[in-house]
């Protein structure tokens, strides 16, 4: 197999869009290989004797294609949008041919092109794509699974972002993912139609509400700026004021100075899988994921208040990677990943059940962090830990705050905690 397979990158305007060493490369191929709209715009380019084959519906069979073409002595050419390496074909033939087995002649990326009709420097945008399979509207909670997924977790962290898009998640599907997430006005939109074919349109910067109610010609692509700078709040140890929580007493929230070494024992790393039982208002589990941005949290709570509650802070944080189940674990848990961190702060009556599941669970080197009031449910998690054979250790978190009374403060002490911590230890049973 002496000739690589050819990748050529192209666009909308044809032969007019090649180098004179790319239209040679189309030329001189045996096989052709492109989507049933590409090869339609180098018909004449392409030699009569030439076998073409539409890629459409047929990604995974192309590697087999091309194997089976060079076995046989054939020169294979790929015809791919734009820059091939970019969110294009390139990266994926590669990985099934190797390195040495492709050879990439790359065009403007439709990026660019984008940029280009609307004067924009495009050095700090940041790149996602949605051209997959429909991905469906989005739901507030929605999991990784989403095919929207990801652009949401870029748009969180990036001024300027560019999306390849697809005809189903296009952009005014877009756009109604940023009204669920509250985040309508924070943006705006800008889409680039039909690149360099007769009938190209590159609408003015949209309002987001503006786009989510209008459709536009396929192929797209699609551009989104930040109207303002995003808030800027610390990333874990909020004030308890920062979160909604129900107050029948002090309020039901784990405090800050538990939060911060209950986060800390988490042992959290940016891409980490948390589980949160017993979410309560939320605040720690909300803080994970401010802390895990390319990780994901999912949390349950018995309580269907305590759940609203937790669900408000959430949008009030801005935060997505997030997903609340409203049940009484274990119920559900079954459905979730294997985590990297699980937080216990209440068990509904399951204790020594839950405590078994999550060590069983857990990835390895997680971490079981569990935060407790009472002497007997800290006893219960003692006795569960010992009978798995788990590696634990207890701390005693006793905080007291200052308070004013007249014209100096005094020291109040907050409830003593428990914290619990244990990961599943060598060889010991887990399922106890």
């Amino acid at each position: 197999m002496t000739h690589p397979c050819r990748i050529i990158g192209v666009l909308d305007n044809g032969v007019a869009g090649l180098t004179p060493e790319a239209l040679a490369q189309l030329r001189a191929a045996d096989v052709v290989i492109g989507a049933r709209r590409t090869l339609a715009l180098f018909t004449d380019e392409i030699s009569a004797d030439a076998e073409r084959r539409d890629l459409t519906g047929h990604l995974p069979q192309v590697p087999v294609w091309i194997k089976a073409a060079r076995e046989a002595g054939r020169q294979v050419a790929v015809l791919a949008t734009g820059d091939p390496l970019c969110h294009g074909i390139a990266s994926f033939l590669i990985g099934k041919l190797g390195r040495e087995g492709v050879a990439v002649t790359p065009n403007l990326s439709t990026l660019q092109l984008a940029c280009a009709r609307l004067g924009l420097p495009w050095q700090n945008v940041r790149i996602a794509s949605v051209h997959n399979r429909d991905a469906g509207e989005w739901s507030i909670g929605a999991t990784p699974a989403h095919g929207l997924y990801p652009l949401l977790s870029v748009l969180r962290q990036s001024d300027l972002t560019a999306v390849f898009t697809s005809p189903e998640n296009s952009p005014d599907r877009i756009a109604r993912m940023l009204q669920i997430e509250s985040l309508a006005g924070e943006f705006e939109m800008a889409v680039a139609e039909c690149l360099l074919r007769d009938s190209e349109r590159i609408s003015d910067w949209l309002a987001i509400d503006a786009a989510a109610g209008r459709r536009f010609a396929d192929p797209n692509i699609v551009l989104l700026r930040r109207c303002r700078p995003a808030a800027r709040e610390a990333l874990f140890g909020l004030p308890d004021e920062r979160f909604n929580q129900r107050k029948p007493d002090k309020g039901l929230i784990t405090k800050r100075e538990v939060r911060a070494v209950s986060l800390a024992r988490m042992a959290l790393l940016p891409d980490s899988i948390v589980w949160d039982i017993g979410a309560g208002s939320g605040a720690v589990g909300l803080e994970a994921a401010r802390l895990c941005p390319q990780g994901h949290v999912y949390a349950i709570e018995k309580n269907e208040a305590d759940a609203a509650i937790a669900l408000s802070n959430r949008a009030s944080l801005r935060v997505s990677n997030y997903t609340l189940l409203h049940g009484r674990a274990p119920a559900g848990l079954e459905n979730w990943p294997d985590p990297d961190a699980v937080l216990i702060g209440g068990s509904g009556g399951e204790l020594r059940e839950l405590i078994a599941l999550c060590l069983r669970r857990l990835r390895p080197g997680g971490q079981l962090v569990m935060n407790f009031a009472t002497l007997e449910n800290l006893s219960t998690a003692v006795e569960a830990l010992k009978a798995a054979g788990a590696q634990w250790d207890v701390l005693q978190l006793q905080a007291a705050r200052s308070k004013p009374i007249l014209d100096m403060h005094r020291m109040q002490a907050e409830n003593p905690i428990w914290i619990v911590c244990a990961e599943r230890g060598e060889g010991g049973p887990v399922d106890a």
